[in-house]
């Protein structure tokens, strides 16, 4: 059976660089950081004090009604207004298409904790009385996601959310891809989100000692490969894209993007939280989606890296990157854009897609910010694009993303040719 090609038509995202796909990639190129301090909730008895958050959301100014309000949590009203600037992005004509035929899955690593904890306090201080919001349980599911946009649109085709930590948008993506791939679908809404900042979700991966505690200097806390580097910074928004079967979108004159041209995904089967410090997993997934792409290591000219400002992820995807590339490795443009970002857990392999997609189609590399002094266990041989975006024709992408329970998932993004 032949395969069918899939391109990318259509990006959209609300993140904590911008509230569009123009504001995003703007500030990707001029290498801004998306800390702030945490503003959900009294963050006294917290160690870490501050998050990489949307600026000045509310739901009104996105056209949601109250009702909307009650009936969407933040994740999901993150993700309608992601897919609704990545439809309008790819002129998709929905009226006159088989909705049958068009489907959306994304991925959420927690879904609507942000709603859930607010409702589990609501009744620890109403005196554990259950006065629970009939929206709470269809309020918080992570498949709920992908169902109302799927609701919104009349939207008939495969429709589900895929978990797996920080893994789960990238694997949502490889889903869809493969539903075109094998003729299941002819267009794919894909891509994730996440709503994370919230008391359990800082405290809890705070007490797993994976967050940043630099209060003092939040703004360059996400620091990859920096010597000083303490944990991640937690972030929120989504990112959408549009996969379409090649020859449909030529047909129509689509505007293309990029090309999903391979897929690599894998398990370390080591650890609930940490990574194979020699980071065998992470290079199977690169090496296995640069084989089905059909390239060689000397084809990838750059790789947007999990990269999360961990002392011990850092050091093994490195490791990772050296192992499959060798001596190419110094030839390729390296960067975390989770240095702006944040780690947006289930939405981040997304929202680096598209910084991906931004260093395809501008011939820029987007910076790893806030370095500032070596660690001895890294090679700075290595082109990290520190603190400052490069300029370099991008023919290929490696995007990873990898999750607690030792989740890996590497996807190759090629310019059309």
């Amino acid at each position: 059976m032949q395969t069918k090609r899939v391109v990318i038509t259509g990006i959209g995202t609300i993140n904590p660089l911008g509230n569009s796909v123009k504001e995003f990639f703007t500030n990707l190129e001029k290498g801004v950081s998306g800390c702030e301090p945490i503003e959900e909730f009294d963050t006294t008895l917290f160690k870490t004090k501050f998050a990489c958050r949307i600026k000045d959301y509310s739901p009104e100014k996105f056209g949601f009604d109250r009702k909307e309000v009650r009936k969407y949590g933040k994740f999901s009203q993150y993700a309608l207004i992601a897919a609704k600037e990545a439809i309008e992005d790819s002129n998709l004509d929905l009226a006159s298409m088989n909705l049958s035929r068009v489907g959306v899955i994304l991925g959420s690593g927690i879904g609507g904790i942000y709603e859930l904890n607010q409702e589990i306090m609501g009744y620890v201080e109403g005196g554990k009385t259950p006065r629970y919001s009939p929206f709470l349980i269809p309020g918080v599911i992570t498949n709920i996601a992908a169902g109302n946009i799927s609701i919104k649109y009349g939207l008939k085709g495969p429709n589900y959310v895929v978990t797996s930590a920080c893994a789960s948008s990238l694997h949502a993506i490889n889903d869809a891809y493969n539903m075109i791939q094998l003729g299941k679908a002819d267009v794919m809404i894909t891509g994730g989100t996440e709503s994370p900042i919230s008391e359990p979700g800082v405290g809890g991966f705070g007490s797993l000692m994976a967050l940043s505690t630099r209060n003092d200097d939040y703004k360059t806390a996400s620091r990859p490969f920096d010597k000083n580097r303490d944990g991640f910074v937690i972030g929120e928004g989504a990112g959408i894209i549009i996969l379409e079967d090649y020859e449909r979108a030529v047909a129509r004159g689509a505007k293309i993007y990029a090309e999903i041209t391979g897929v690599g995904i894998t398990a370390d089967a080591y650890h609930i939280t940490a990574p194979q410090p020699d980071g065998t997993g992470a290079s199977e997934a690169m090496f296995n989606a640069i084989q089905e792409a059909g390239l060689s290591t000397k084809d990838i000219d750059y790789i947007n890296v999990h990269g999360t400002s961990t002392t011990i992820g850092d050091i093994a995807e490195l490791n990772a990157i050296k192992n499959v590339f060798g001596e190419d490795a110094y030839d390729i443009n390296i960067s975390s854009t989770k240095s702006m970002t944040g780690h947006l857990l289930g939405a981040a392999g997304a929202i680096e897609t598209i910084a991906c997609i931004f260093a395809i189609n501008r011939s820029i590399i987007p910076p790893t910010i806030n370095f500032s002094e070596e660690d001895e266990n890294i090679d700075y041989k290595l082109n990290l694009t520190l603190n400052k975006a490069q300029h370099r024709e991008v023919n290929h992408a490696l995007n990873n993303s990898f999750g607690f329970g030792g989740h890996n998932c590497s996807i190759v993004l090629s310019k059309l040719k």
